[in-house]
């Protein structure tokens, strides 16, 4: 029993000095990532001029002033191109790595990309043709 007890200090010492030292790096790293990141921060709130301005106070939304009345009609066109600027950017995530390992894939990942390029080629020939990418009322 006393030999079992005793295996089982050993195991358990061992095991405390292999975490010691394979994560005392982490912990080093991170007691020194948060001291850093607090200096930057006390620094960058005391040094910097505080002088703020109405026009930089004011809340900006969508490109026009919100000091209208709330029944206003706002024009959506800034929600549409963020939302087309999403959509067209999203392919060029997939057409990357897809460029990328394009000798390792097969004749159905290779059409299938071919597809999806189509499918967005029609979109975008479809945005155009009803004038969501022109900014000026027609």
């Amino acid at each position: 029993m006393l030999e079992n007890l005793l295996e089982i200090t050993v195991f358990f010492n061992n095991v405390e000095s292999l975490l010691r030292l394979n994560y005392i790096t982490v912990v080093i790293y991170l007691v020194v990532a948060l001291l850093l990141s607090l200096v930057i921060i006390n620094f960058s709130f005391l040094l910097v001029i505080q002088n703020p301005e109405t026009e930089k106070l004011s809340s900006y939304e969508c490109g026009f002033e919100p000091y209208e009345d709330a029944r206003h009609q706002f024009d959506v066109k800034f929600y549409l191109i963020a939302i087309l600027f999403v959509v067209f950017d999203v392919e060029t995530m997939f057409l990357l790595p897809w460029s990328i390992c394009l000798v390792k894939l097969n004749s159905l990942g290779f059409w299938s990309m071919i597809d999806f390029v189509f499918e967005l080629g029609i979109g975008f020939i479809y945005v155009w043709y009803v004038g969501g990418l022109c900014w000026k009322k027609v």
